[in-house]
């Protein structure tokens, strides 16, 4: 019996912010340190889960997704 290891591809996903943190409710600025992103034009890849869409989500009018791979 061979144990065969199959090369699991992570899908990602590269969001950039768009919209500036300040007045925005304190949930959607930490949304955006969670994400990696707490500055104008920062770009960021991350690994593509149902938590990272959430959080995309939550924060959509501040971020845009620039690539899915």
């Amino acid at each position: 019996m061979s144990a065969k290891k199959t090369a699991s591809v992570q899908k990602t996903v590269t969001v950039q912010q768009t919209g500036s943190p300040l007045r925005r409710q304190p949930d959607q600025r930490e949304t955006l340190v969670g994400l990696g992103l707490n500055k104008m034009r920062r770009t960021k890849t991350l690994e593509d889960t149902p938590a990272v869409r959430g959080m995309i989500k939550k924060v959509a009018h501040l971020v845009r997704v620039v690539d899915e791979a």
